[in-house]
C-alpha cells in the first residue's frame, strides 16, 4: 500500500501563486509516473500535469507557462508551482502515483490518489 499525502492548497487572488506538494510512503519500488489532477464543481475530473520517472512532463493546455510539475525521485515527492492563478484553476486537486511493487516473486503496478486539496482563486 501507498499512501499520497498532499499540501499547500488555500485562497489566494487572481494573478497569485501556490504551491502544492504531495510525498508518497509506503512499499514502494519504483514510482513511474506522478501527476496533479482537478476536479471542479460539477465537472470531470481532469489531467493538470504529469511527470515521469525519466523527467518528461505532459500538461494540459490550459495550464501551460503558467504551471510547472517537478518530482524528487530520491524522495517520492511532486510539486506543481501555480503562478498567474485564475478564477477557473479553483478546484480540488488531486495527486497521482503509478507505482510498481515487488513481492518479491513478481512485479505489478497499481494506481493511487491522495485526498485532495482545495485551490480557490478569488478576489
Amino acid at each position: 500500500q501507498v499512501q499520497l499525502v498532499e499540501s499547500g492548497g488555500g485562497l489566494v487572488q487572481p494573478g497569485g501563486s501556490l504551491r502544492l506538494s504531495c510525498a508518497a510512503s509506503g512499499s514502494i519500488f519504483r514510482i513511474n509516473a506522478m501527476g496533479w489532477y482537478r476536479q471542479a464543481p460539477g465537472k470531470q475530473r481532469e489531467l493538470v500535469a504529469v511527470i515521469r520517472s525519466s523527467g518528461r512532463t505532459n500538461d494540459a493546455d490550459s495550464v501551460k507557462g503558467r504551471f510547472t510539475i517537478s518530482r524528487d525521485n530520491a524522495k517520492n515527492t511532486v510539486d506543481l508551482q501555480m503562478n498567474n492563478l485564475k478564477a477557473q484553476d479553483t478546484a480540488v486537486y488531486y495527486c497521482n502515483a503509478d507505482v510498481t511493487h515487488y513481492s518479491g516473486q513478481y512485479y505489478f503496478t497499481d494506481d493511487y490518489w491522495g485526498q485532495g486539496t482545495q485551490v480557490t482563486v478569488s478576489s
